[in-house]
């Protein structure tokens, strides 16, 4: 993957498949809901980025596990058990209907008896994911390049998580909002916020989270129509919106409700990966001083922070939160 270039996404061209794709992936990380033990902020349930595609990790099962994998290269589903066998279902046009059938079966066949809610979660006018016959795209030139842009976003996120020392999250992908994130927090509760549950388990403490949404209808309605980065507080510290911010392309989107940087602006930059990291980085400076953390016990430069800096062709630690 070094020097690839960060491939276009326009919605427009893949809308159908994203949507579809967000829908079978809810299906898989359903299962991942129902069967993984409880952890902090819904953590248990998000899928991972890989070489290949994207994984749900181990998922316990009685005295082994399994995990279950879209692999984007060669597009296909894989269903691993710790016990060797397998099931693999190509990754075609279907609808969401036929693909919730016959992943249900493979794992029935697997010996793995779960139920899921087959309402889909997050998404605006849900239609249960065993009948729905309505989503049934799938364009592997689109879902490749969607894939790819994650695999960049995610080594991004890691050197931008490296040097802050407080609680922080894995680099994760929620299949609900459908977007692939990174969350830090300051270590002071916050009240939790009006909304379904989830919501308000997921925002019960004082927090700072950014990543990559491809600009696709929300649970709200709102729709961006077009791939972004994005960042934001929780609660929102006073004064952050007239926030100094880099690149010049971000700004404070008032609809959306955080800080955007369209995927344009990154993948047409001289250097993405900086590109980004400024950005990230502007925000994060910005709000935690406003904010009142205590950035002196929260961040530390890493060791290697010299040879990750060099590497990355980066003239200083701004880019990594330093």
């Amino acid at each position: 993957m070094n020097g690839e270039a960060w491939p276009e996404l326009p919605l427009a061209a893949w809308r159908d498949t994203c949507d579809t794709v967000h829908l079978w992936m809810q299906v898989v990380g359903k299962v991942k809901l129902e069967l993984a033990p409880f952890l902090n902020e819904w953590w248990q349930v998000t899928l991972h980025v890989t070489a290949r595609g994207m994984t749900t990790g181990l998922i316990p099962w009685r005295d082994g596990g399994f995990d279950v994998t879209f692999d984007f290269i060669s597009h296909s589903l894989i269903i691993a058990c710790s016990d060797g066998r397998t099931k693999e279902i190509a990754l075609v046009p279907r609808s969401v209907a036929a693909f919730y059938a016959e992943f249900m079966a493979a794992l029935r066949a697997l010996d793995i008896d779960v139920t899921i809610e087959t309402l889909p979660a997050e998404v605006p006018d849900p239609i249960r994911c065993d009948v729905d016959e309505v989503h049934a795209s799938y364009d592997p030139e689109y879902a490749n390049r969607w894939w790819r842009i994650l695999v960049h976003t995610d080594t991004a996120l890691q050197r931008f998580r490296s040097p802050f020392v407080g609680k922080s999250s894995p680099i994760h992908f929620f299949w609900g909002s459908f977007d692939l994130s990174h969350t830090r927090f300051s270590g002071r509760a916050a009240p939790p916020p009006s909304g379904p549950r989830f919501l308000r388990v997921a925002e019960d403490q004082e927090n700072f989270t950014c990543g990559f949404w491809p600009g696709s209808l929300t649970m709200s309605g709102l729709t961006l129509d077009e791939p972004a980065y994005f960042a934001y507080f929780y609660p929102m510290p006073e004064g952050i919106t007239q926030a100094a911010l880099r690149p010049s392309e971000a700004r404070w989107d008032e609809q959306v409700g955080e800080f955007l940087l369209p995927y344009s602006a990154v993948r047409t930059a001289a250097d993405p990966a900086r590109a980004l990291l400024d950005f990230l980085s502007s925000v994060y400076e910005a709000g935690a001083s406003l904010g009142g953390w205590d950035r002196a016990v929260l961040e530390a430069a890493p060791p290697n922070l010299r040879r990750q800096t060099a590497d990355s062709n980066a003239s200083d630690g701004r880019a990594f939160g330093a």
